[in-house]
């Protein structure tokens, strides 16, 4: 093994933002060197790919871990964190410059949007411990799949279905987010949905379920209000069976995270959800991850990430 520890592998999703990043990329390069942060770079060529950098990039002595892109590539890193069966995860630091569309996991964790401040935050190595999502599946292509942020399933899923499909073809931006979201709502119809949240259990028609660490999801949304990043616990937002109409009335209570308050809305916590047998869609951190999610769990203090956890 190679001493690369004190090193940064940073990890660059160069299609992130709509191609944003790799126009930004040699800015960003430039700004990291400037604050004077020893590093190797590599860029993600196809999907998945940043699981593969990342554990090539821990097999080599890499204990420091930075990505470039947006909440699709973190996932993908956490999850080459994780799936790094002979490492434990909580020798490893991870941080983001964001470049996405949505960077939902830097809302919650205080990271700035302006690269040059994002990137002191990173040479000041000022960090904090968050715990990490696991869902695994009745039936899928991935057995489990980490999640630093929000899962979500039902409408959310659908409408990162839809978002994902944009992004591989090299679109997608905020606008286009916002087309995508309303058209989906316009076909959607709410799910069938058999599950238990701690000792409460459900069965009914479901409009979406968001189950997360962090407070935010969809590109700015405060859909988990009262997440807490390091309490050990799954927060949970029910939206049961609702009008059209309804949820277009409560996209500002969406975004201040005041819907919650709704009678059609519960806010859960608990360590464990299970679902029934299922062929619901599952999206993690924004990216479309597959069918049948059987079991959401918790790992506690799992990851030191740079950032802090925001007050409001």
């Amino acid at each position: 093994m190679e001493t690369n520890e004190i090193k940064w592998g940073v990890i660059v999703n160069p299609n992130a933002g709509s191609g944003k990043c790799q126009k930004n990329w040699p800015t960003i390069q430039k700004l990291i060197k400037r604050a004077k942060i020893e590093f190797d770079a590599e860029h993600t060529a196809r999907k998945g790919h940043a699981i593969e950098l990342t554990h090539q990039f821990l097999e080599k002595g890499y204990r420091k871990i930075i990505v470039v892109g947006g909440d699709g590539t973190l996932n993908e890193v956490v999850n080459g964190i994780f799936y790094h069966q002979s490492l434990d995860p909580k020798e490893i630091t991870l941080a983001m410059v964001p470049v996405g569309t949505g960077n939902d996991w830097c809302r919650t964790f205080g990271v700035p949007d302006k690269y040059i401040d994002a990137i002191k935050l990173i040479r000041d190595e000022k960090t904090v411990i968050q715990d990490i999502g696991l869902v695994d599946f009745h039936n899928n292509g991935f057995a489990q799949r980490y999640f630093a942020n929000v899962a979500g399933i039902g409408f959310d899923a659908s409408v990162a279905h839809a978002a994902n499909k944009l992004k591989d073809q090299g679109k997608g931006n905020a606008l286009s987010y916002m087309i995508i979201l309303l058209k989906t709502l316009l076909k959607y119809n709410s799910k069938f949905m058999q599950l238990s949240v701690g000792e409460k259990e459900f069965k009914e028609r479901m409009f979406s379920i968001s189950i997360g660490i962090g407070k935010y999801n969809g590109g700015g949304m405060k859909q988990l209000p009262n997440a807490i990043p390091n309490d050990g616990l799954l927060d949970a937002t029910i939206i049961k069976k609702i009008s059209k109409w309804t949820v277009i009335k409560e996209l500002k209570g969406l975004y201040d995270g005041s819907f919650i308050t709704h009678p059609r809305i519960e806010a859960l916590q608990s360590n464990q959800i299970y679902f029934a047998e299922n062929q619901l869609e599952v999206e993690t951190d924004g990216e479309s991850v597959g069918e049948g999610p059987r079991n959401f769990s918790i790992l506690p203090k799992a990851l030191r990430v740079v950032g802090s956890f925001k007050a409001d």
